[in-house]
């Protein structure tokens, strides 16, 4: 469930609510007792992504970022042919020589 950020026009009152998507916005602050809330518009949390499958080069920490002013290469690849080809051969068998 999404949490949504409320307050008070008249006392100024904030607070946080957890709340279904289909739930209609709450109306009642709960300090004054008067009909007067607003749903603010969240500041939200950050996501972080962390785990092996990310890039390295995701979390540098500063001491990293003043330093590493090029970008890592990445490493070469080995330019091998797919195991499923089949070495050229040709259509037709070649001829022996004759015999003497």
């Amino acid at each position: 469930m999404p949490t949504y950020e409320y307050r008070c026009k008249k006392c100024k009152h904030e607070f946080e609510e957890r709340q279904s998507i289909n739930a209609h916005p709450l109306l009642l602050c709960p300090a004054c007792k008067t009909e007067n809330l607003v749903r603010v518009i969240s500041r939200g949390g950050g996501m972080i992504f962390k785990g092996s499958g990310f890039y390295q080069t995701d979390y540098k920490n500063s001491k990293s970022d003043a330093t590493d002013s090029k970008p890592n290469k990445p490493a070469p690849v080995d330019k091998k042919p797919p195991p499923d080809t089949k070495p050229d051969t040709p259509s037709k068998p070649a001829k022996s020589p004759p015999k003497e």
